[in-house]
């Protein structure tokens, strides 16, 4: 605990050190402990921002409410426009660039109402290892990584967040719902739709850490922990799993051997072809 404490001081003298901020609040784990700990730092003078689209999965947007409520941060909740993008709806590779640039673009754009001069996200230090575009976004735009900044892995984030009480410190991880559209395959608010009420019914048979993938065709792919797949199989939930779905739009249901792992599409960087190029 010395050594995350460290952390920790280090993360709220850092952010004190800002005197003003708005934090890319998503509700999930990573940006909720910025959010705490910009509240913590700088009182009235942080907010968080929270930025809605078809890509928000159904709950979320409520439970982000009640984690600012939670933490007494400032709270602002704004429609964002990326499904106005042709490069965003094409979803190459760089799908989460364009994302990530209309959000920060809306956020600076509110600062002087806000009275804020710095804009903060969530990434930690795991984050950096992986394919990322948004963080291109975010150094264009000058955002800060403050737990990247003090070398926050996940664990550190899980485990401040346990500390202060927080009560999604064990919540799997919750990527937009776009994030499940294989690449170089149309982002649709119907099919975000599809995917959202897909995974409703997967956490209504009781599993959390899951992901219904969308592939060409109308083809779902589900992720679920490994001990979890004689689950899905198992007489009555394989029948009744394959109806909800088809009943959804999806024309193949398939269960993925391989099991659970973030951020699996990646493997398929190498065929789309990023189309924009950074300003």
């Amino acid at each position: 605990m010395s050594e995350l404490n460290a952390k920790r001081d280090r993360l709220l003298a850092l952010i004190r050190g800002y005197r003003t901020c708005a934090v890319a609040f998503s509700g999930g784990i990573d940006s909720t402990v910025v959010a705490k700990a910009a509240q913590l730092a700088l009182g009235d003078a942080a907010v968080a921002v929270t930025g809605t689209s078809a890509s928000l999965a159904a709950g979320e947007l409520d439970e982000a409410r009640e984690l600012a409520q939670l933490i007494g941060i400032r709270h602002e909740v704004i429609a964002t426009e990326e499904f106005a993008n042709p490069d965003y709806l094409r979803n190459d590779s760089d799908r989460c660039y364009h994302c990530k640039t209309e959000l920060y673009t809306q956020i600076e754009g509110m600062a002087q109402r806000l009275n804020v001069t710095v804009v903060l996200n969530g990434a930690n230090v795991d984050d950096l290892g992986d394919y990322r575009p948004g963080m291109q976004a975010a150094g264009e735009h000058r955002v800060a990584s403050p737990l990247a900044e003090c070398g926050f892995t996940k664990a550190d984030v899980r485990a401040l967040a346990a500390d202060w009480g927080l009560p999604i410190w064990d919540k799997p991880a919750t990527p937009c719902l776009s994030s499940r559209v294989a690449y170089g395959e149309a982002v649709t608010p119907e099919r975000l739709a599809m995917v959202d009420a897909a995974e409703q019914f997967l956490r209504e048979l009781g599993l959390r850490t899951l992901r219904v993938r969308y592939h060409k065709g109308d083809m779902a792919r589900l992720e679920v922990p490994l001990e979890a797949l004689s689950t899905l199989c198992a007489a009555g939930v394989r029948e009744s799993l394959v109806a909800r779905f088809k009943s959804l739009g999806f024309k193949y249901v398939t269960i993925d051997l391989e099991g659970f792992r973030s951020g699996s599409l990646n493997a398929l960087v190498h065929i789309a072809t990023p189309t924009a190029s950074p300003q």
